[in-house]
């Protein structure tokens, strides 16, 4: 059986890696998974009792901070471990600096000595020892070996020094963490914890958002979180909606404008009939996205991880060899020993396992600020290397909130009305934005109909009083957006309905194309309605008359042709599309839940101007990255050579170790500080 702990005091991706690595290894568990960001534990067990016990205790040893509780039970965080850790690092520098100076007994030195040691490092010793025992060893051993090789050579001050400055950089790399965190874990308060619901004769219950139906009406009080998505029905208010799309400024809304779950009303009650249910609400997808992300790493990630596995022993091996070549040639065991365990302490991999999962999580969680969900690293580093972007028509660049601007009769023996409910009665199975329209101002209700056979491209046939109607679209000569209604093969109407662009969808293609990235606009409809709308926005190429499938290999033509390609969809029909392009991008309000599945990236609030964010993110983000690689390399590649030629101690190898370190992890923090909206000079 599948069973759920919530799981908290990890202080880094990779360490959450690590433990579940480990857990995995247990007796009686399988298919482990930590979610970082969402502070779960997942596992499967045939004995969920005892394998909680092993998980418990296993966690205790790895990650001594790690606390791990049943899935209902809240935690309060406090800052009593980040002041306890302080406190033993002055505690136990201080002993190493009296250690120092003033002169003692020996044995009274090496009792002070070894309390220092054991208050700076004693959680890397137990790691160290217990995953040697594991059959792993990382740079916990590392450290650890260190230590105690400096004490075996008399290099005392050294050995503590070594300890000191991993603890310190633990301690920046966990604040480091816990602020990119806390800016995901923002979202999660914005999910509600109730709803008031309106009965139809004026009374309000307070229920749980899992609870209210798509239909029900709902009352959100000043100052209150929106539970679901919905449409106004009465009021008028600002709304802070900043958290999920990014935007400062308070938006107003009034009765008919729709309105996101998450979003806060700020200065009047509103009165909201919700058109989604709580699991399909924005909030819900947006937090099932965001905590999902971190299992989705990129190829650099994932290269990473993996070869810090062997890297740790590789480097054990090479500071043997170090050892017996020194002493081969001095012949002096201290002087060997001594370069050995220097070369040891540079070589730790900390800068590059910690700094790299922290840039993307930075990423990540940056993305997420700014109204854009990246559902992992790997689709972060595909956006980075777009060079065209194709754009699906209706409800991408265009509102696709169409209305019915004139409805022409061809049969005199019809009315408008007739038209508009023959029409409405074959569109009532479609979920096509034009189909919603007509059926939308329809105000009859709809009877059912026989045969219904939907024409792919075309439109839906079906019968009803024994006639065989069409609505939908036969003459592709028509220059205008418009639904044709056929009686028996002779056409009795035509309505015709106008859609409006996005205000932001010129400004996106113009910005693409200052980045040198080409736009291409896929579209079903006809050439003259395609070029009207394509050339309003910009685009460089349009291609119309298109089927789903037509989409679908045209995107397989621009691949095969070298192109790194963006699909920008929001339509069931979109999903082939989205799935195929090197990066699917989805509409977060409008779209389908089938092609936000589909997608990698999801834009929340429907925005297209937010591609642009994201693709600066992205970038800004895999160029950290790639800093950090480079830094790291560098730095230990010439002080493992000046180590292991006895130029450089061991104390300025540890200042140089852990000063790359902290000097990557802070870099990674730009990650999340970067405002992809403000030019280079700012």
């Amino acid at each position: 059986m599948k069973y759920q702990l919530k799981i908290s005091g990890l202080d880094c991706p990779n360490c959450a890696r690590k433990l579940e690595e480990a857990i995995n290894k247990l007796k009686g568990v399988k298919n482990a998974k930590i979610e970082f960001v969402k502070n779960t534990l997942t596992f499967e067990s045939e004995n969920y009792t005892q394998a909680k016990l092993d998980i418990i205790k296993l966690a205790k040893v790895m990650e001594p901070d790690a606390k791990i509780t049943e899935p209902n039970i809240t935690t309060k965080t406090s800052n009593k471990k980040l002041i306890l850790n302080i406190a033993l690092i002055v505690v136990g520098v201080a002993i190493g600096v009296v250690l120092y100076f003033v002169k003692m007994p020996t044995w009274c030195y090496w009792t002070f000595y070894i309390i220092s040691a054991l208050l700076l490092g004693y959680k890397t010793y137990i790691k160290a020892i217990t995953l040697l025992f594991k059959g792993t060893i990382n740079e916990n051993m590392l450290i650890t070996l260190s230590v105690i090789g400096a004490t075996f050579v008399s290099e005392h001050m050294e050995g503590l020094m070594v300890i000191a400055l991993y603890s310190i950089g633990k301690l920046f790399e966990g604040l480091a963490v816990d602020k990119s965190r806390k800016s995901i874990e923002k979202l999660a308060k914005l999910q509600p914890e109730y709803a008031y619901v309106v009965s139809p004769d004026g009374s309000v219950v307070q229920t749980e958002p899992q609870k209210v139906k798509v239909g029900n009406t709902i009352l959100v009080k000043v100052g209150d979180k929106v539970p679901l998505d919905g449409e106004i029905l009465s009021g008028e208010s600002f709304v802070d909606m900043q958290s999920l799309t990014g935007e400062s400024v308070p938006v107003k809304l009034k009765k008919g404008n729709k309105i996101l779950s998450g979003s806060i009303v700020l200065d009047s009650a509103l009165t909201i009939k919700t058109t989604k249910a709580y699991e399909n609400s924005t909030i819900s997808k947006i937090m099932n996205l965001v905590e999902n992300a971190s299992q989705n790493k990129s190829k650099t990630e994932t290269f990473i991880s993996k070869i810090t596995k062997w890297y740790t022993l590789g480097v054990v091996l090479l500071a043997i060899s170090v050892f017996g070549i020194v002493f081969a040639v001095t012949k002096d065991f201290n002087t060997a020993f001594y370069r050995g365990l220097t070369f040891l302490v540079v070589s730790c991999p900390c800068a590059f396992a910690i700094s790299v999962p922290l840039a993307y999580f930075s990423g990540l969680g940056n993305a997420s600020k700014h109204g854009v969900l990246i559902k992992g690293s790997n689709f972060l580093d595909a956006c980075a290397k777009l060079n065209l972007i194709a754009f699906d028509k209706t409800g991408t660049l265009t509102t696709g909130k169409f209305k019915i601007e004139k409805i022409d009769v061809l049969d005199k023996t019809k009315t408008k009305q007739d038209i508009l409910y023959l029409a409405s009665l074959g569109e009532q199975y479609s979920i096509h934005p034009l189909a919603k329209a007509i059926t939308a101002d329809c105000h009859k209700k709809l009877e059912k109909v026989d045969e219904v056979k939907e024409i792919a491209g075309s439109g839906v046939q079906f019968k009803y009083n024994q006639k065989t109607y069409f609505v939908g679209r036969l003459d592709d000569s028509l220059t205008i957006t418009a639904v044709e209604l056929y009686e028996n093969n002779t056409k009795i109407g035509q309505i015709n309905l106008t859609d409006s662009i996005k205000h932001t969808a010129p400004q996106t293609c113009q910005e693409l194309k200052n980045m040198g990235i080409k736009t291409v606009m896929l579209s079903g409809d006809n050439n003259e309605i395609a070029k009207t709308v394509g050339d309003k926005v910009g685009v460089d190429e349009i291609v119309a008359k298109l089927l789903p499938q037509d989409k679908y290999n045209y995107i397989k033509t621009y691949q095969n042709n070298k192109y790194r390609v963006g699909y920008v969809g929001d339509g069931i029909n979109d999903a082939p599309s989205l799935t195929l392009a090197d990066v699917g991008i989805s509409m977060g309000i409008n779209g389908s839940a089938v092609s936000v599945e589909a997608s990698d990236i999801v834009l929340v609030d429907d925005n297209p101007i937010k591609i642009i964010d994201a693709i600066k993110i992205s970038k800004y983000t895999k160029k950290i990255v790639i800093e950090n690689i480079a830094i790291s390399a560098i730095v230990k590649i010439i002080f493992l050579t000046l180590g292991a030629l006895g130029i450089t101690g061991m104390l300025f190898s540890v200042f140089a170790d852990v000063g790359v370190t902290l000097l990557a992890i802070f870099n990674s923090m730009r990650a999340l500080k970067y405002n992809p909206k403000k030019n280079k000079k700012n």
